[in-house]
């Protein structure tokens, strides 16, 4: 039984926003969600269109951040005069090859561990050396939008068992439900850039990073097993080689530990769907979901438990 005296006040078990309904898929944690009356990030019927710009979480104009897009290298025209503006948009091709580096910088050189702090900025989180799979992929994010990639999260609960293969021995602590910011990102121009195409549809990170290779490469998935969510393998890097799908049904990992070539982990493609307790819509930032709708531990539970969890490498 998993604790849900952690969760932030005034979260239900099971909610759902806008954009599961109109997505027209749903689990049913998310109908449930729906029947509470709880809104996602979509607002007045407008699809939140993300953004380049700086945010508390994703503080690309530090120069940490920017000392490691400098290091990251030029994928496009000169950087702008003014060192704090974005850099020129890039063709697709290059935005993927670009963030694929920035994947591989960040999996390499940020050492994956448990923190809770979902708010902490990307600065810091670069001055520490290391972070959660949350937190890793906010610096990816800061990434993007110095390179002048719009990004966006899509708000998902997920049911805290999926975390138990990680902690099989403290399961009655772990949250009953986690807050997930699952990153997009938009390819191409910005929209209204003048004389410019229109801009391509947006991606999850699963997408950018397994389905789209630099140089048209196989996808990962093909190549490699389902994220069992167990090992030194954390969700942030297992993105880069099997799909991870929150939508489609029935799940197909993390391993069951059944020891069988099929049934859960038996996959290339990684389906999580059954672990989604709501949808919560799509919003412009994470700082944005994260402060209407919390973070998944309470602000005393993330006190007691950061000094620990956030040390802890993943194992």
């Amino acid at each position: 039984m998993t604790s849900s005296l952690l969760r932030p006040r005034g979260r239900t078990r099971a909610t759902a926003g806008a954009e599961g309904a109109e997505s027209g898929t749903m689990t049913a944690g998310m109908a449930v969600g729906l029947a509470v009356g709880v809104s996602g990030g979509v607002r007045g019927g407008a699809v939140p269109e993300g953004s380049t710009a700086p945010t508390r979480i994703l503080d690309w104009r530090d120069p940490r951040v920017a000392a490691l897009v400098r290091e990251l290298g030029p994928a496009g025209p000169p950087a702008p005069l003014d060192p704090l503006a974005p850099l020129a948009p890039l063709d697709p091709a290059r935005q993927i090859e670009v963030l694929h580096r920035a994947h591989a910088w960040i999996s390499g050189a940020v050492r994956p561990v448990y923190s809770v702090q979902d708010e902490r900025p990307v600065s810091q989180v670069l001055r520490r050396g290391r972070g959660s799979c949350s937190q890793r992929l906010a610096v990816l994010e800061a990434v993007a939008r110095a390179y002048g990639v719009p990004t966006r999260v899509r708000g998902l609960l997920v049911d805290g068992t999926f975390w138990y293969p990680r902690f099989p021995r403290l399961r009655r602590i772990v949250p009953d439900q986690v807050l997930l910011a699952w990153p997009e990102f938009r390819l191409g121009s910005p929209a209204g850039s003048e004389g410019a195409p229109a801009p391509a549809s947006w991606l999850t990170v699963s997408q950018l990073l397994d389905g789209m290779r630099p140089g048209g490469g196989a996808q990962g998935g093909a190549q490699a097993g389902g994220f069992t969510n167990a090992g030194s393998e954390t969700l942030f890097e297992a993105l880069s080689r099997t799909a991870i799908d929150w939508d489609a049904a029935p799940a197909l990992c993390p391993s069951s530990g059944t020891g069988t070539g099929t049934g859960h982990g038996a996959g290339a493609a990684c389906d999580l769907s059954a672990y989604v307790l709501a949808d919560l819509g799509h919003h412009d930032s994470r700082d944005e979901l994260f402060a209407r709708h919390g973070q998944t531990l309470c602000g005393l539970a993330r006190l007691v438990a950061e000094p620990v969890l956030g040390r802890r490498g993943a194992a």
